[in-house]
């Protein structure tokens, strides 16, 4: 979630952030309208192992990272124009904040004002060198995923983004194949032993509160980064093709409105439910069914509104209060023809 004009923006970023929001709404949905537990040996069953397995602790790391590799990116931009980029971040943050403490009164588990505390207390580590903050950010998510305490997670996963920013991991990816195709390689065996050792220790879902079933969630827990890692080689890899890049697109659009497509999922939601009381009532393939209509909905409103804005509401909004001035919204006939077909 990271606002920047569209020349400067990293477009790797937008399909990461994209990605991230389709797997976070898989899992928030499950709360948000306390999705009914699956009887055993069922197409339920075999859905809430998918969801634990491959989704959740996921998407919430690479979103987690995420923020802190736009951290690094609205600091330094900001500083190289001859603007004070730790005050305006903090002003940043703060917004971020309070569109949080709203949201957290719709969802309780939202993620806004945890990021907003994680930047504030890891900003003084902005002007570290990038080895110490790899370093630190590195050890900080070894001892939160080996203790399975996930509340902590997004610390270490921001400070590694950071240090990210500062390697410029995601500046000219496409010269920096090799080492991709091998990050990509090396995390896909350590996410198969990782996944295979989870799934070994898969319990019966119904047994809520049972040891088995908090093993389970905490194996998932110390695995997430590795699986999230993999997950990241992969998409970007696969974005170095052409043709897929293309047929991804809509994706990139949703990224570039990070901030509103993760509020307004909890609104559609919120919304389903009032309208047909969902609440209670659903397994968790219906969960998946209200999932795909979002996704829909979401991915052509993005396409639709960035051919005529720059920002997302939200974004322009964010953008707004974190410069005290008003930024320019609509786009000119031109650019919106170069842009949409970028």
């Amino acid at each position: 979630m990271n606002p920047v004009e569209t020349r400067n923006r990293i477009d790797e970023l937008d399909y990461l952030r994209g990605f991230a929001l389709l797997g976070i709404i898989l899992i928030n949905i499950v709360s948000l309208l306390s999705a009914n537990t699956p009887a055993p040996n069922t197409p339920d069953a075999v859905y809430w192992k998918f969801l634990y397995l491959f989704v959740e602790g996921r998407f919430y790391t690479i979103f987690s990272f995420l923020f802190g590799v736009g951290f690094y990116l609205f600091i330094s931009r900001a500083n190289a124009k001859g603007k004070n980029g730790s005050l305006l971040f903090l002003r940043r943050i703060f917004v971020m904040f309070s569109f949080g403490l709203f949201h957290s009164m719709y969802h309780p588990g939202e993620a806004l004002s945890v990021y907003a505390v994680c930047g504030l207390l890891i900003l003084p580590l902005y002007k570290l060198k990038k080895e110490l903050n790899l370093t630190i950010g590195f050890i900080l998510l070894l001892v939160f995923s080996t203790l399975g305490i996930k509340m902590f997670l997004p610390v270490a996963l921001i400070l590694l983004g950071l240090a990210a920013g500062q390697y410029q991991l995601f500046e000219n990816v496409v010269v920096k194949r090799k080492q991709l195709s091998w990050f990509t390689i090396i995390f896909f065996l350590l996410t198969a032993m990782a996944l295979y050792y989870q799934a070994t220790q898969t319990p019966i879902p119904s047994r809520e509160g049972s040891l088995e079933l908090y093993w389970f969630y905490h194996v998932g827990i110390m695995i997430g980064p590795i699986v999230s890692a993999f997950y990241v080689g992969l998409l970007l890899l696969v974005l170095q093709i052409p043709i897929v890049k293309k047929l991804l697109t809509p994706l990139k659009y949703y990224g570039r409105m990070a901030l509103t497509n993760y509020l307004f999922q909890t609104f559609f939601i919120l919304i389903a439910n009032s309208v047909f009381d969902l609440y209670g009532q659903l397994n968790l393939l219906q969960t998946l069914g209200i999932c795909l209509v979002i996704y829909i909905i979401q991915l052509v409103f993005s396409m639709i509104w960035l051919r005529y804005f720059r920002f997302g509401p939200l974004e322009w909004v964010w953008r707004m209060a974190t410069y005290l001035q008003v930024p320019p919204l609509r786009i000119k006939e031109k650019t919106k023809y170069q842009d949409f077909i970028k």
